[in-house]
């Protein structure tokens, strides 16, 4: 059984930054590929990063590229989500996901199997 645990959310002010980790269990990443999404209160989950395996295709989201990073530690087989420059509108419970393939189409809740159960991330003065 494939088990995602995220951690590293919290509050910080706007212009700060925040790492996310998502530990995976029950299977190696190396050769699946691996996403962020985030849900604000009200709406939908978007996907803000993913990745496909070998590092062969990235996505960001517009409103986040140029200040998140997406990256993937094989030997701890851990997803981080690096977030500089933070905005009140980034605020949300972040996900990590899943896709059990090498590669994904979009970057779509639908597209993935296997979910962690979110961290809180809260932009504020």
């Amino acid at each position: 059984q494939v088990q995602l645990v995220e951690s590293g959310g919290g509050l910080v002010q706007p212009g700060g930054s925040l790492r996310l980790s998502c530990a995976a269990s029950g299977a190696t990443l190396d050769y699946w590929a691996i996403g962020w999404f985030r849900q604000a209160p009200g709406k939908e989950r978007e996907g803000i990063s993913c990745l496909s395996s070998g590092n062969s295709s990235i996505y960001y989201a517009a409103s986040v590229e140029g200040r998140f990073t997406i990256s993937v530690d094989h030997a701890k087989n851990t997803v981080y989500l690096q977030m500089n420059s933070l905005k009140p509108e980034d605020a949300g419970v972040y996900y990590c996901a899943v896709r059990v393939a090498p590669r994904f189409r979009k970057c779509v809740r639908e597209e993935y199997d296997y979910w962690g159960q979110g961290t809180q991330v809260t932009v504020s003065s």
